[in-house]
């Protein structure tokens, strides 16, 4: 059977009437921000306080766009009669997001938990030597990152926090037989 001519375009002008009496889902982006997912890759933020400056980031990363300057600095000893102790510290830590392919390399090597994705993702630049951004901004964006999920409740427990738990209960009983001790000698 042929087709009838014009009937092509009778079902796409369907279609666009169909269409057109829908309500738009498109989101007004600067009026109305969207709803990220919790853990987005927006930017990658840095807790200062854990980096020890030890490279594995700049070294790990493909696109090599993390810059990280240091200097070794002496630390007296902590007890009469140690011995002095030499530690890195960081003088420069910037991230050149024009180059970063945004893999999460460097976030998946840091061995102390320095670096974190944040869901930031406002910070275009008219220019693209501005998009290397240093510790000062890297920190500010340490602080939009949001709390790690929850554990899941049936999960086992981290030997870690089994380990610290252990200790913590044998030190309180002993910490209990001593007053008792003490007590019993009154």
């Amino acid at each position: 059977m042929a087709p009838i001519p014009g009937s092509g375009l009778a079902k796409g002008l369907a279609v666009t009437l169909r269409t057109m009496t829908r309500k738009t889902v498109t989101e007004q982006y600067p009026d109305a921000l969207p709803e990220l997912p919790p853990r987005s890759r927006g930017v990658i933020g840095l807790f200062e306080e854990n980096c020890t400056v030890c490279m594995l980031c700049a070294r790990e990363c493909p696109d090599w766009c993390i810059y990280i300057d240091s200097h070794k600095e002496t630390v007296p000893p902590a007890a009469p009669g140690g011995r002095e102790r030499s530690r890195n510290v960081l003088d420069r830590f910037a991230i050149d997001f024009s180059l970063c392919m945004y893999c999460g390399i460097c976030i998946e090597v840091c061995p102390f938990d320095a670096l974190f994705w944040s869901p930031e993702f406002e910070y275009a630049e008219t220019d693209i030597r501005d998009l290397t951004h240093e510790r000062d901004k890297l920190r500010d964006w340490m602080w939009t990152v949001p709390a790690p999920p929850a554990l899941d409740p049936g999960a086992e427990e981290p030997k870690e926090i089994a380990a610290a738990r252990k200790t913590a209960e044998k030190l309180a009983a002993a910490q209990a037989e001593s007053q008792e001790r003490q007590e019993g000698q009154s």
